[in-house]
């Protein structure tokens, strides 16, 4: 099984991975890590600011990694905003039964009611060396995978900690 966890910044996506991986015992692939290793190494002239190309740029090996797992009968979570929302059309049936999608958002009235809790825990994983995030730039970015993946989407309305919880249950 793969667990694709996706979402806008900051929605929690390196803590529930986290989670399922104390739950499950699976691997985990960050798709950020992947990202600066190939930027630190010079693989790529893409730097962190350029987050439109680094999906296209990305993706690509992802998406093939995910598949190697598959036909290998690799359990394997992969956790990063660097999913297309046209992520399906890359996979065969026989890759989308072993996929479970998890892609994060939180409404807008979430993120008015808590936005100081939600900086307040943006390093609770990983340590954010620069965080300047706005309320208006968590809202856009939020809006764009709410629009891009639909349905697909598992909403922040109410309380994170519940949501996460259910989640973990299905």
């Amino acid at each position: 099984m793969i667990i694709l966890i996706t979402g806008a910044s900051h929605t929690g996506k390196t803590f529930l991975a986290k989670k399922f991986v104390e739950k499950y015992h699976y691997s985990c692939l960050s798709i950020d890590h992947l990202k600066m290793g190939l930027i630190r190494s010079g693989y790529t002239d893409l730097t962190p600011l350029d987050d439109d190309k680094l999906t296209d740029y990305l993706w690509p090996v992802v998406r093939e990694m995910i598949k190697t797992a598959i036909e290998n009968n690799q359990d394997m979570i992969v956790e990063g905003c660097y999913v297309p929302a046209t992520w399906q059309k890359d996979f065969d049936e026989q890759y989308l039964f072993s996929i479970r999608l998890i892609c994060l958002a939180f409404t807008e009235e979430y993120i008015e009611k808590n936005f100081d809790n939600i900086i307040s825990n943006a390093s609770v994983i990983e340590k954010r060396l620069c965080d300047d995030l706005t309320k208006e730039v968590l809202i856009r970015d939020n809006r764009q995978f709410l629009e891009g993946f639909g349905q697909q989407v598992t909403l922040i309305e109410d309380s994170y900690e519940q949501t996460v919880d259910s989640l973990l249950q299905d």
